[in-house]
């Protein structure tokens, strides 16, 4: 006997149709505001500000693959190669913006090490205009992204690089305010690194998210020898078998098990049924078998 699965495709789609406008907005401001901080700092030859225009590429990158995710997401697929959708393609999204992020901060650090002894002066009034429309863009792109950022792996890499590109353009804005009041010719080079350096922990986080899925790992927040205990304590059950919880994408925990049991087997469903529902496992498979091995009723 079956019974359906709790998914909410519907649901998702609903959620993707409100995300794509907010991102499509989010990725033209931060284009725009890309290209107005690259021609600058090639100008004026700063280095903390072509570090936060790398950076804001990554968010344009990140952004842009975030969006792309979610409207594969909403398409979802009919082939049957690809049963479970493009769900993974934010994943792959945030290994990507990963991967760029720490590329950037590299760059920006080799480049400040050859910049050390040169004592080259950067004008910091451009530096102090620039920083100020950056963080003013990222301000408001943060805000489109908030929102929706608990619930996609794509948007929280896109939500979290706009965040610390905030940082950076308010470390460009000291950078020019120390310039112009000191004239110290290092302000610029310093906070080309210490940008760099914000960056990366946040790269290595946003990557060890996205591979603890792809390497389908048990969801942090399900305590597994727990989950197997609780079912195990159904009234009726005497063995629990072939437990496996993991990640599909953000959101979509999925988990399969086996359960033993002489009792009424609808009886024994539905209370296994409340006790993955009290963990916020909705997208289960549950098979229970009689002694036999042979399946009694599954859902």
């Amino acid at each position: 006997m079956g019974a359906g699965h709790s998914h909410t495709p519907a649901a998702d789609r609903t959620t993707a149709a409100r995300m794509i406008p907010r991102m499509v907005m989010a990725a033209g401001i931060l284009a725009t505001f890309f290209v107005v901080e690259l021609t600058t700092s090639l100008v004026i030859n700063s280095l903390a500000l072509l570090a936060d225009a790398g950076h804001m590429l990554t968010d344009v990158v990140a952004v842009s693959m975030g969006l792309t995710a979610v409207m594969l997401a909403k398409r979802g697929s009919t082939s049957p190669d690809r049963t479970y959708g493009w769900h993974r393609a934010e994943v792959f999204t945030a290994v990507a913006n990963a991967a760029l992020l720490v590329g950037v901060a590299v760059f920006i650090l080799i480049e400040a090490i050859d910049r050390l002894g040169t004592g080259e002066t950067v004008p910091g009034v451009p530096m102090i205009v620039v920083a100020l429309a950056g963080v003013t863009a990222n301000m408001g792109v943060a805000m489109l992204l908030r929102s929706h950022s608990a619930g996609s792996l794509a948007v929280k890499g896109a939500y979290m690089e706009v965040v610390a590109d905030i940082v950076g353009s308010l470390g460009v804005l000291v950078a020019g305010i120390v310039t112009v009041t000191t004239h110290w010719p290092y302000a610029d080079v310093v906070v080309a690194v210490l940008v760099a350096i914000w960056v990366l922990p946040r790269a290595f986080s946003l990557a060890r998210a996205a591979l603890r899925i792809l390497s389908e790992t048990s969801p942090a927040h399900i305590d597994v020898e727990e989950l197997r205990a609780a079912l195990g304590a159904v009234d009726g059950v005497t063995e629990v078998r072939d437990l496996h919880v993991w990640t599909l994408s953000p959101g979509k925990d999925m988990c399969t098990v086996h359960l033993t049991s002489a009792a009424d087997a609808a009886r024994v469903l539905s209370a296994a049924r409340e006790v993955l529902h009290e963990r916020g496992l909705e997208h289960a498979t549950v098979q229970v078998e009689n002694g036999e091995g042979r399946c009694a009723e599954e859902f």
